[in-house]
């Protein structure tokens, strides 16, 4: 059976069409952006998500220019995640995150600026 190979949307890394991870920027979903909150997918340019009702554009806590909510701003490119605080988790999660997607673990930003 043949393997296709696509593009990693965040770093631009070729991956198997099947991936769930990406390897080289660890990105859980590679071929599209999701919400932050409730991992629905979701597209540049929508003002909200369809699933949960987030703002899909916020302000950067550095730059404090308008970028789309992923890893990093768009104006600045730093990067807009925390790590879960459960040592038995360690997922990235959107710094305004009360809970983390994987673990639903309390959050405590920690952006280091």
């Amino acid at each position: 059976m043949a393997f296709y190979k696509q593009q990693c949307i965040h770093c631009g890394q070729l991956i198997d069409s099947d991936a769930r991870v990406c390897n080289k920027c660890g990105s859980p979903s590679p071929f599209y952006y999701s919400c932050p909150t409730c991992l629905l997918e979701i597209n540049i340019g929508d003002a909200a998500c369809s699933g949960c009702g987030r703002p899909l554009y916020i302000t950067c806590p550095f730059c404090s220019g308008v970028t789309f909510v992923h890893a990093n701003c768009e104006k600045c490119g730093k990067s807009l995640m925390v790590q879960c605080q459960n040592h038995r988790c360690n997922q990235p999660q959107f710094f305004e995150n009360q809970k983390c997607t994987a673990c639903g673990k309390k959050i405590r930003s920690t952006l280091s600026k």
